[in-house]
């Protein structure tokens, strides 16, 4: 059972300040340029939302309509894999149970599943290639298992009201499906990575879990190009940056919310953009405006 009063009570925990432990003493960036960058796309037509904050002190460091709610294509993924992380947990089944693809889960675009022989794997290889590929056949059959229901339960359980997992993946959508994967506030995003990192979303193991999976992202395109990591390896720390995130991709629409550890500080991040994807111009100006932002974060951080 979801325990509603405990998921109010923890996000309300998370969100209290928390003491510096490690702040450095020299001055942080003051993220003009993430300021700039999206407020150019804004102006231009484009819906922009984004969230920063620092994980010691709870001191928010970037908030543009970070309320607004905007698609989120995969990011929404995330929601799922806390409800299998929490069934483990609660050993509603095993991580070890094989579930079959089939017809019915069959999807294309993201995701290696769609391409292998196999036609069964582990509930816990399945998560994994959630986390690493943002595989759309694994998420389908995970869903398929513990119910979209069950997902948005939990959701509610933690207190988000803005953010949700609204459909399976499908390669189109008609007019009785929902008009979008899913949807987000970058703020509820933020803090979702804020309190996966303190392992406070159901529980620690369930946290850990979650963060275990995500650690393997192999989409660095986005704020995370900012970064100079690895794409295929970076779970541990590299110079000193350690990053834990999910990024979100559909046809104008680009979507991220990690964190991120430094030598000085860590952040939790969360950045949006709807936008008119009209040519190849119009999309790398956005990825360009959201390296900008990982500039930023980098620079307070680092």
């Amino acid at each position: 059972m979801v325990n509603v009063q405990a998921g109010t009570q923890r996000r309300e925990r998370v969100r209290s300040v928390r003491v510096p432990q490690h702040r450095s003493s020299q001055p942080a960036e003051d993220f003009s340029a993430t300021f700039a960058a999206l407020g150019d796309l804004a102006y231009d037509g484009a819906q922009v939302s984004a969230s920063v904050t620092d994980l010691d002190t709870g001191k928010t460091l970037v908030a543009i309509d970070e309320r607004i709610v905007l698609p989120t294509a995969s990011i929404g993924k995330i929601l799922l894999l806390v409800e299998v992380s929490a069934r483990l947990t609660e050993r509603d089944f095993t991580g070890y149970g094989i579930l079959d693809k089939s017809p019915r889960d069959a999807v294309g675009d993201s995701g290696i599943w769609q391409h292998l022989q196999a036609p069964s794997l582990p509930v816990a290889d399945l998560a994994t290639l959630v986390g690493a590929t943002s595989d759309n056949l694994a998420t389908n059959v995970l869903l398929r298992q513990v119910g979209l229901d069950a997902v948005r339960a939990r959701t509610e359980s933690l207190g988000l009201l803005r953010t949700a997992l609204l459909d399976l993946v499908r390669d189109s959508r008609g007019p009785d499906d929902a008009p979008q994967l899913s949807v987000g506030s970058t703020a509820e995003l933020a803090w979702l990575f804020a309190a996966l990192a303190r392992g406070e979303i159901v529980d620690a193991l369930t946290s850990s879990r979650v963060l275990g999976w995500l650690s393997l992202n192999s989409d660095l395109s986005m704020v995370a190009s900012a970064f100079g990591l690895d794409p295929l390896s970076h779970r541990g720390t590299d110079h000193g940056v350690l990053l834990v995130h999910k990024t979100g991709t559909d046809t104008g629409v680009r979507s991220e919310a990690g964190v991120l550890r430094g030598p000085r500080t860590a952040v939790a991040y969360a950045a949006s953009v709807q936008f008119n994807d009209s040519g190849l111009a119009a999309r790398l100006r956005v990825l360009d405006a959201l390296r900008v932002v990982g500039l930023d974060i980098l620079e307070y951080v680092h």
